[in-house]
């Protein structure tokens, strides 16, 4: 699903139009990126929380000529799901929890 999807989508959903729809998910979009290079988190009940983790330097290894890299230490942003969004996801069409098959 593309930006331009869920613009249709909730433009049909509300009644906006699609140009609007589509300036109010900009909009969202640039405010939880400045949050995040804020260093700040976002939480959107229901849905999940976005934030920013460091990630420390580490060895690695070039796959292709096999030596050893030094990868610097960086910043990177993460999503963690809310536990209702994991249990829709989660669930079947009549909205039962599936259980794994073993």
């Amino acid at each position: 699903m593309t930006k331009a999807d869920i613009a249709q989508q909730i433009a049909l959903a509300t009644g906006l139009t699609q140009t609007d729809t589509a300036a109010a998910i900009d909009g969202f979009i640039e405010a939880v990126s400045r949050a995040l290079q804020q260093g700040d988190h976002v939480e959107i009940r229901g849905f999940g929380t976005f934030k920013v983790v460091s990630r420390a330097a580490r060895t690695g290894r070039n796959p292709r000529a096999g030596t050893h890299i030094l990868i610097p230490p960086r910043r990177a942003p993460v999503f963690k799901p809310s536990r209702e969004l994991r249990d829709r996801v989660g669930s079947d069409e009549a909205g039962k929890p599936t259980t794994p098959q073993t």
